[in-house]
């Protein structure tokens, strides 16, 4: 048995319901996350397009996070997952460093590493991930890939000439693969932000920031000045008329 994961980007509608069940499910800490779903945009309005990617663990066939690992904390199971024993990690974070994919994270609170198993201990109890699950469109698709009759075996094949995997060029023999999606949102190299615009909008440029004539101290000289030459006929103009408010007030008492 070797178990693989593959995700239909064409079904993928970013609703992040995968991503919400796997913090939930393996209790995983804030700031940190075993699945995430990135999205980019592409074209330029009126004619564009948003794609959504679930990332996480590619259990490498090859990986260099269990052949990094000083402890053997990061171990393969019997059936392909490359799975973390937290109580022998060290938290060297060296799996980290050699991972690819960015899939590996430092457990704030254990300070260990840690990443996706492919729910193991839900496998392990004959059950699915929690992210397959929680699909609500199934795009998330799991299962013994060196089983003919297994869905995703079927879906492989179906697919011939479409399934791709990230980062092939690492020639870790990634077991997670995508069908759909295109080269863009797969290879971050070939996503390229227009020259000249922002996330949203075209960036401009203030000419200034607020009046050019009025800084600070204008600002302090403007209850009695107005972008005028200071002078001392000004200042005693205003202490006067400070003087003669105050007698007036006090006579109204």
């Amino acid at each position: 048995m070797k178990l693989g994961f593959l995700v239909d980007l064409n079904l993928c509608m970013g609703c992040k319901g995968c991503e919400i069940a796997c913090k939930v499910e393996n209790e995983v800490p804030l700031s940190t996350w075993r699945l995430r779903v990135k999205y980019i945009d592409i074209g330029t309005f009126p004619n564009t397009s948003r794609s959504f990617t679930p990332l996480r663990c590619n259990h490498c066939e090859s990986a260099p996070c269990e052949r990094i690992c000083p402890v053997s904390a990061l171990h393969y199971l019997e059936n392909g997952i490359v799975n973390v024993d937290s109580s022998r990690c060290i938290g060297c974070a060296g799996c980290m460093m050699a991972c690819p994919y960015g899939a590996i994270y430092m457990d704030p609170e254990t300070n260990t590493a840690d990443k996706c198993t492919y729910c193991a201990h839900r496998v392990e109890s004959g059950m699915m991930p929690a992210c397959v699950v929680a699909c609500p469109v199934e795009a998330n698709i799991f299962g013994d890939i060196e089983d003919d009759n297994s869905h995703i075996s079927k879906y492989i094949m179906e697919h011939q000439g479409a399934v791709q995997v990230r980062k092939p060029e690492k020639h870790t023999s990634p077991k997670h693969f995508y069908v759909g999606g295109g080269n863009q949102t797969l290879n971050p190299l070939a996503h390229k932000r227009i020259e000249g615009y922002g996330l949203f909008n075209n960036i401009t440029h203030l000419e200034h920031v607020g009046d050019p004539h009025h800084g600070v101290v204008d600002r302090f000289l403007a209850p009695f000045t107005s972008h005028e030459e200071p002078d001392n006929k000004s200042f005693m103009d205003f202490e006067s008329s400070k003087s003669d408010s105050s007698h007036t007030q006090e006579g109204g008492h």
